[in-house]
Parts: structure tokens; sequence; C-alpha cells
């Protein structure tokens, strides 16, 4: 159940980041604000594999300054590093404690559960941050909701 829950979850979070990226390659000019936050999205979602991985996350950069070709390249091995890796776990594997030192070398132990969940929420908010530049550069954002994706 857990398994299908995150797969699922998983294939909207790609969905959602290939929006951005496309919204992004349209546009005129660079936005280079939305384009870091777009690179710190896929770059969180690379350390936390890492981490899910068990092993240590310290040198994947969390602010990369990538191009959108680079964004698109990292957001394809994100996509398939995290199909492979929740292919791979069984149901109890979700509740296992996994232990990990953040970006300041402070030491923590959470769930897989909690981290898949909160690799999911992290990018939905910074995409809303990338919505908010857009619009405010006078352009329009792409459509990321949830239900927006279960419609399509």
């Amino acid at each position: 159940m857990a398994k299908e829950h995150f797969l699922r979850l998983y294939e909207y979070v790609n969905w959602a980041n290939r929006r951005v990226l496309d919204v992004l390659r349209r546009q005129a000019e660079d936005n280079e604000r939305a384009r870091q936050w777009l690179c710190h999205v896929l770059a969180a979602e690379q350390v936390w594999l890492t981490r899910l991985r068990g092993e240590d996350s310290s040198a994947v950069p969390v602010w990369p300054d990538l191009s959108l070709d680079e964004c698109a390249g990292l957001l394809a091995q994100n996509r398939g590093a995290y199909q492979q890796f929740l292919h791979k776990l069984t149901e109890a594997d979700f509740d296992r404690a996994v232990s990990y030192k953040n970006t300041k070398g402070v030491s923590f132990s959470t769930s897989i559960r909690d981290i898949l969940t909160h690799v999911a929420n992290h990018g939905t908010y910074h995409r809303g941050h990338i919505a908010t530049l857009l619009r405010a550069a006078g352009q329009e954002p792409v459509n990321t909701d949830f239900i927006t994706f279960t419609r399509e």
C-alpha cells in the first residue's frame, strides 16, 4: 500500500518538475531566481536520495548553479533513481529509520516514509516560489497542483 502511494506521489513530483522546467524554457529571458529554485529542488532530491541510500550527502551541493539543460538531465536522473529506490522497498521498509547528518552536520534519524513525504512537500513548496517569481516578472506560471496531475 505505501509503495503504491509513493510511486504515485513521485510520478506527480516528476510531472510537476517537468512542467516547471518546460515553462522556464519557454521564457524569452532567463528568470535566474526561478531557475535557481528549480536547481535547488532537484539538488535537494539528490541530497535526500543519497541519505536514503545510507551514504554521506555532504558533498552534494544544495544550491548548484545549473543551466536548464543541466536541470533536465538532473530531473531525469532523479526520476530514475527514485523509481529504482522505491521499487526495491518492501512495505516494512517505509517505517525503517535512516540516520544522516543535515547540511550543518547535525545528526538525525527519520523514517523512510517521512523523508519521502518531506522531499515531495519540499518540491511543492519551492515550486510555489517559482510561480510567484514568474508572476512578479509578468510571466504566466504553470499549474502544478496535484489535482491537476490526477486529471491529466
